[in-house]
């Protein structure tokens, strides 16, 4: 898996757990399971700023 991919996928984790979170949110779902997907999403904002910070060093190097 190139770079590029693997920045692409960890922004469309992000997008997609945001996405599902909001559309619960607007259905007016459980209230669990919003906060469960909005502390996934924080998670999953940690992991790709780590690979975009990854890819970005192992470029400059």
């Amino acid at each position: 898996m190139s770079a590029n991919q693997l920045v692409l996928l960890a922004c469309l984790a992000v997008a997609g757990v945001l996405l599902f979170g909001l559309v619960n949110m607007m259905r007016g779902g459980s209230a669990n399971l919003s906060q469960t997907l909005m502390r996934l999403r924080v998670l999953l904002q940690f992991i790709a700023i780590l690979v975009i910070m990854g890819v970005v060093w192992w470029r400059s190097a």
